[in-house]
């Protein structure tokens, strides 16, 4: 480019080349028809194509009758063991739901105790980050994505790693669960960077301590007192717990199953699921979703009334109220119909802290919208399915009770599921799997070759 060249002439530039880019990345919808291209992988009614097999989870929205497909309420199943189940059982017996649902999804069976105190105390033992990272790394060029800080820190790790790309079973598990443990500290070490050089704010780093489960030390690294209560713990590993694991092929999952395919190394795969994760299509729902209820709370006049709540759904369908995109966040998924068992579960939850914190009148104010949109999206859409809400619609509402950044929404997220991405690398990777390719036709037409002093 010649030295001359303002930046003015470089975004004029740069808009024209984009606009010729778009133009010529146009496909006509009616292709994908007549060659029964099934677009973003799913069919016209948004059932999924089937593109591999997986003894990890299984997700159910429908049951066949007579042949039909019939939507029922959902249910999610981790190595065939309900997550109502799971939850269940350590709500019985007061503990952590989260290392045992990993070791459950890692190793197919749910650990007895001695086994959940030994996988509890590996974890714990690849908790330690190599010496200086956190100087070195982490607080390097901070940014306020915390999920590219966590990006960035996860694909530096493989250069400490003398075994980075050995793919024996024993060392590609060590890495993972290494992955699982840290990842809390990259995340809330990369928030605290942020925090402090590009805000202003106080720094400061805890250590998380090993007797200490995931949810607690995340919560003990984050807040500047180290302090939080028993409900406040339980119930954020109960959110990771149920964000840990959702079937192949969700998007990161999927991403996470074809990097693996290529042969790659464990920290470039887990970057590539970081990267799919972090869009607002998949993970970062639930930062929608508490922006909207904010929103929706500077409008309504009475939480507890209907006419009022519908009146602004409708608003929000016509793109006029929120940000204008037609969307109700939080509602609606594209496997679930009836009911989304992740938010059933997290709904009683959501309601204890609700009351714990003194925000009943927005507990209220959810639970109406929840029994509203469905009725108001069906009058106003097409809907080739059931609408209900997802557990996007309380797990972020959760996250601004426990006060946690909306920065670190996603990047929570992302820890939970890095035990669902191990689990489908193993199997993509010990199934010998062949790489995977899908087939894309060309639709291009033929140009013949211009000579350059011809065109």
């Amino acid at each position: 480019m010649n030295q001359n060249t303002t930046f003015l002439e470089t975004d004029d530039m740069l808009r024209h080349y984009a606009a010729l880019s778009e133009e010529c990345s146009q496909i006509d919808n009616d292709l994908y028809t007549k060659y029964d291209v099934k677009k973003g992988l799913r069919d016209l009614n948004g059932k999924g194509v089937l593109a591999g097999l997986t003894n990890i989870s299984t997700v159910t929205a429908f049951k066949e009758v007579d042949g039909q497909r019939i939507p029922c309420d959902g249910e999610l199943l981790y190595r065939g063991v309900d997550v109502k189940d799971l939850v269940a059982g350590g709500v019985r017996e007061n503990r952590r739901c989260f290392e045992e649902a990993a070791y459950l999804l890692l190793f197919g069976t749910l650990p007895n105790r001695e086994e959940l105190e030994e996988f509890c105390a590996m974890l714990a033992d690849l908790r330690t980050l190599p010496r200086n990272f956190v100087r070195d790394v982490v607080m390097k060029a901070p940014s306020h994505d915390i999920m590219n800080s966590l990006s960035k820190s996860v694909l530096m790790l493989a250069s400490y790693d003398d075994r980075a790309d050995d793919l024996s079973p024993e060392n590609v598990l060590r890495q993972c669960l290494r992955l699982i443990s840290i990842m809390p500290q990259l995340a809330v070490y990369g928030y605290h960077s942020y925090n402090h050089y590009l805000r202003g704010r106080s720094f400061y780093i805890h250590n998380p301590r090993d007797d200490l489960s995931e949810a607690d030390n995340l919560l003990r690294m984050l807040r500047s007192d180290k302090q939080y209560s028993e409900l406040e713990a339980s119930v954020l590993d109960l959110c990771m717990l149920l964000h840990m694991e959702h079937g192949g092929g969700n998007n990161s999952t999927f991403t996470t199953r074809v990097v693996t395919s290529s042969g790659s190394d464990t920290y470039s795969v887990f970057a590539a699921a970081l990267g799919s994760l972090k869009g607002p299509k998949h993970g970062g729902a639930n930062i929608k979703v508490v922006r909207m209820f904010q929103d929706m709370k500077e409008h309504l006049h009475d939480f507890d009334d209907e006419d009022e709540i519908a009146d602004y759904l409708r608003r929000l369908l016509h793109k006029q109220a929120f940000d204008k995109q037609g969307l109700i966040y939080g509602m609606g998924h594209a496997v679930y119909s009836i009911s989304d068992p992740r938010a059933q579960i997290l709904k009683k939850f959501t309601g204890r802290l609700s009351a714990e914190k003194g925000l009943d009148a927005d507990f209220r104010l959810l639970q109406n919208v929840e029994k509203l949109a469905p009725k108001v999206i069906a009058e106003e859409r097409h809907i080739y399915k059931g609408v209900s809400a997802n557990v996007d619609f309380y797990s972020g509402f959760v996250y601004s009770m426990l006060g946690i950044p909306v920065e670190l929404y996603t990047p929570i997220f992302a820890l939970a599921r890095a035990v669902g991405w191990s689990a489908h690398r193993m199997e993509e990777l010990f199934g010998r799997g062949k790489i995977i390719r899908p087939a894309y036709r060309s639709v291009s037409a033929h140009q013949d070759y211009i000579s350059m002093d011809q065109r």
